[in-house]
């Protein structure tokens, strides 16, 4: 028993002292990154009069994923049918500026050049050409109404006190929490996730805005995923998002909501949950959503009382800018 012991004692020695895995490398500037992202991104074409679009996102160490949808990209084109999706693993090799990917039965093989696609037939033959797009939210940039409060304009007004500023792209850091609060209200934010390739799940450039610091719309790199209610524009455990409208990271995106809050009798009893509407990057992902309760993770509970605007530290350098909110 003494020998058992002795070796279990020894065996979760050893176990404590191996070195904790790296964190995943975090890019926020776009000209510092790798060779992947010059390949990730949007891409369009055409043949026999039916338009495509495919997503590239980057797996880390030379891998991908290209997602392809009938019709066009999410938001632009693709109807919203699922099986008209079709994901094809790809590769770029040390020192090479090109990725290749082939289809599981060998039929059909691309090359990627960061500016197009190249379609071929398994004889070498081309089949399409598909060009790199550049989506931009069409609120990006948004100016304030003249009855908004302005919270951040990146010259000179800064309403979340205790904050940091990336002096860099004139943009806030996350974990911040605004001085206002608000009850209904319509708000606007644009926020830029970094390029974590090495990252998956929830630690891929992972934030949230909280309305009233009570109900979250997440903030996560999701582009090209599937779209859930734990991925970028979801409601968690509510509602995930009518369509994945998450650009490529470092990708500057915005998020225009209008906020019901709930509604409380004379005895601060709730008689009626919270709504939201959420525009991702210009298209209704949520419309006239109840929610029935805060989020897990929200820093204030559900109360009769106005909250303010919440932008989460999960861990991930996620910026924001250019946030105003109009009161109802």
């Amino acid at each position: 028993m003494r020998l058992i012991l002795t070796a279990l004692l020894f065996a979760t020695a050893v176990h404590a002292q191996q070195p904790a895995a790296p964190k995943p490398k975090a890019f926020i500037d776009p000209a510092q990154t790798d060779d992947d992202f010059a390949i990730q991104g949007e891409y369009i074409g055409e043949i026999d009069g039916k338009s495509y679009g495919v997503q590239i996102w980057a797996q880390g160490g030379g891998k991908f994923e290209a997602v392809s949808r009938l019709g066009g990209l999410p938001g632009a084109g693709w109807d919203g049918d699922r099986s008209t999706i079709t994901r094809v693993v790809g590769t770029r090799a040390a020192g090479e500026k090109t990725a290749a990917f082939t289809s599981p039965d060998g039929s059909i093989k691309a090359e990627v050049y960061g500016a197009s696609i190249l379609v071929n037939n398994a004889d070498g033959l081309k089949i399409m050409e598909l060009n790199r797009t550049n989506r931009e939210s069409p609120t990006l940039g948004s100016p304030p109404p003249e009855n908004a409060t302005v919270l951040f304009d990146g010259k000179g007004v800064n309403r979340f006190p205790n904050s940091r500023v990336d002096e860099k792209i004139g943009a806030l850091m996350e974990g911040i929490t605004s001085e206002d609060t608000f009850g209904d209200c319509s708000l606007h934010v644009e926020f830029i996730l970094p390029y974590m390739p090495d990252a998956r799940g929830q630690g891929r450039g992972n934030s949230g805005l909280y309305l009233q610091g009570r109900y979250e719309v997440q903030m996560l790199d999701s582009f090209a995923l599937e779209g859930k209610d734990n991925e970028c524009g979801g409601l968690y455990k509510i509602a995930a998002p009518k369509v994945n409208m998450c650009l490529p990271p470092l990708t500057w995106q915005t998020y225009d909501i209008d906020f019901t809050a709930a509604k409380y009798d004379a005895g601060n009893q709730k008689s009626a949950n919270a709504k939201i509407t959420v525009k991702h990057n210009g298209v209704v992902i949520h419309e006239n959503q109840e929610l029935p309760g805060a989020t897990t993770s929200a820093p204030n509970k559900e109360a009769p009382t106005p909250g303010p605007v919440y932008l989460q530290n999960h861990g991930n350098p996620v910026r924001y800018r250019n946030i105003w909110v109009v009161k109802k």
